[in-house]
């Protein structure tokens, strides 16, 4: 099995920020009610007087005004389908698993379209809160062992070497350049 980070490693660029800005422009009032929340709380994180954890949870809050987000999901992703890299769909297997920060109600549409395994931070897509660890760093690891104990991954690929961790554990590993075009050997030993 082959593991993947999904941001700007098979999906350009951010899955996440391009949804809530997605959302936004489709949706000026929420964006309205939205921004001077997401003001405070930004300026919370960056004082580090909250976790990202709850930076997330006020990020999407704005789903608790959504009727359907599975229709609007839905939406969102045939929109978005064409940003997977083709690299990877040229090497695409159906043992793939994708380990991503990213909330998994956002993800997950994707990676069932791909026929692929998800891993990722876990929020309930109706309230937006978080029942679970943010999916990062060594949390990957923890969950990748968590979901297939002793399972050795192939080879990994991520743009982020914060995912150090994930690429120790691979038999080889790959940093994604170019704006998620390009896969190249991960630049530290393992």
């Amino acid at each position: 099995m082959n593991t993947y980070d999904f941001d700007k490693t098979i999906f350009y660029p951010d899955s996440s920020v391009t949804f809530v800005r997605w959302y936004m422009r489709r949706h000026p009032f929420a964006l309205l009610c939205w921004l001077p929340r997401m003001a405070v709380i930004g300026l919370a994180y960056l004082l580090k007087l909250i976790p990202k954890e709850k930076l997330k949870e006020n990020i999407f809050s704005f789903v608790r005004r959504i009727d359907d987000i599975d229709a609007v999901l839905k939406v969102y992703w045939d929109e978005h389908e064409s940003r997977i890299a083709p690299w990877y769909r040229a090497q695409h297997r159906p043992d793939d698993i994708v380990i991503s920060a990213s909330p998994e109600f956002v993800v997950k549409p994707m990676t069932d379209r791909l026929g692929i395994e998800l891993i990722a931070s876990p929020m309930d897509k109706r309230t937006g809160k978080m029942y679970g660890r943010n999916c990062h760093g060594e949390e990957k690891v923890r969950r990748f062992y968590a979901a297939h104990p002793g399972a050795v991954t192939e080879a990994f690929y991520s743009d982020s070497l914060s995912d150090t961790p994930m690429a120790r554990i691979a038999q080889r590993a790959y940093l994604i350049i170019d704006k998620g075009q390009t896969p190249v050997p991960w630049p530290e030993e393992k």
